[in-house]
């Protein structure tokens, strides 16, 4: 299911990410991750994140907490928006020091064959994931906005 484009503003967007919002405006002050929705145009205006800029922001802090430097987050953020496929099928792997895109089941096993540790972060998933956290959360705010209409 295709998350309908809304909009979200910061507060929300450090609550359903699980960041701060110093790490939040110092990402999109630097470029790693711009609100695609709207921007902020001086004292005032709020900052509108898209479903994919979540997308993007939870797995920059996956990345972040296996301790991959910051550095190499963004080169790996800079690849993902210059794929010429949709990222959404994606698997990442890293070993904390670099990040890989897991191309097929085969290099998964190799890499681990090496005896390296890796994880993988699927980015079906976390849109899922995403997704879900979402539905309900928006749950009872609706209902809460129907009572209180009546």
């Amino acid at each position: 299911m295709r998350q309908v484009e809304q909009g979200f503003r910061v507060p929300e967007v450090c609550r359903i990410v699980g960041i701060t919002y110093r790490q939040l405006d110092y990402w999109a002050r630097t470029g790693l991750v711009r609100p695609s929705i709207r921007d902020a145009r001086g004292s005032g205006t709020q900052r509108l994140y898209s479903f994919q800029d979540l997308v993007t922001l939870r797995i920059i802090k996956k990345l972040l907490d296996t301790g991959v430097s910051l550095q190499r987050v963004r080169k790996a953020v800079e690849q993902l928006r210059d794929m010429e496929r949709p990222a959404h099928g994606v698997t990442l792997v890293s070993d904390g020091q670099r990040i890989y895109e897991a191309e097929s089941p085969d290099v998964l096993v190799d890499l681990l064959s090496r005896g390296q540790a890796v994880f993988a972060i699927a980015v079906d998933k976390v849109w899922s994931d995403l997704e879900g956290s979402l539905e309900k959360a928006a749950r009872p705010a609706r209902g809460a906005a129907q009572a209180g209409g009546s």
